[in-house]
């Protein structure tokens, strides 16, 4: 696997005197928690994140214990998704404010896995955050119709400034990822950290996995968590079938 392109730390989480917020997020495919979830939980937990967007959470029996089992051994508790959303669900520590949650499912394609959208709107000190978990269509004119549904629904939050991620099953020339580019920043490509490829974790060759922020957002470095300690090659690779991002945000205060 490859090491960290980044020796640069990723700045930690703080509330600044001026009411902005530096805020860690990570997305993470967990792949419904089928692998080793130890590992998982240790990955999460280093990586010391205040916000998670998972996808491919639980989805069939107990899928809530499950979740809430991951969430409660990575010191965080859930925040809204799941099966609900068909997949996507947010995670969080006590320092997020939650003012609402909703999860969002999207048409269905006949013959095609159900999508959705799990969304919260919260706060850290004086910033004010509107948040989107997402994992886009195997199918590429559905991907790219649901990029569309996703910045509506990120504009829909109702929030100044905005943070969505997940899996997108495409790489940034891909049309989906570019729309989501085009309106929104791009994490890696504006501050690079760590690796960039996130698929597959055998031999990752493919960024599929990003991070957005709406323009007014500073990202402070973004990328997947190689060579942070307490992450180890080890637990990446036995925790799921994805490379986590791990995102530092500078929020300002709404």
């Amino acid at each position: 696997m490859p090491t960290s392109s980044s020796a640069s730390p990723l700045p930690v989480s703080r509330t600044e005197a001026d009411g902005s917020a530096v805020v860690r997020v990570l997305s993470y495919n967990i792949r419904s928690m089928r692998d080793d979830t130890a590992a998982l939980a240790r990955v999460i937990s280093a990586c010391a994140p205040d916000l998670v967007l998972v996808q491919e959470a639980p989805r069939f029996f107990r899928w809530r214990k499950k979740l809430a089992r991951l969430a409660a051994a990575s010191d965080l508790v859930i925040l809204s998704g799941g099966a609900t959303a068909a997949g996507p669900a947010l995670l969080c520590t006590l320092r997020a404010t939650v003012e609402r949650t909703e999860d969002v499912l999207l048409p269905l394609t006949p013959g095609q896995h159900r999508r959705g959208f799990a969304t919260a709107v919260v706060r850290f000190g004086g910033a004010r955050l509107g948040v989107l978990s997402c994992h886009l269509s195997l199918r590429k004119d559905e991907r790219h119709e649901q990029s569309g549904m996703l910045l509506d629904r990120l504009a829909g939050l109702g929030t100044p400034h905005a943070v969505a991620g997940g899996d997108l099953n495409e790489s940034p020339t891909g049309p989906a990822f570019r729309r989501l580019a085009d309106a929104l920043q791009d994490g890696f490509a504006t501050r690079p950290w760590g690796g960039e490829h996130t698929w597959t974790f055998a031999g990752p060759d493919r960024r599929i996995d990003a991070v957005f922020a709406t323009p007014g957002i500073e990202v402070l470095g973004c990328g997947v968590p190689l060579g942070l300690p307490g992450v180890s090659a080890a637990d990446l690779r036995a925790a799921t079938d994805h490379l986590p991002v791990l995102a530092a945000l500078r929020v300002p205060a709404s």
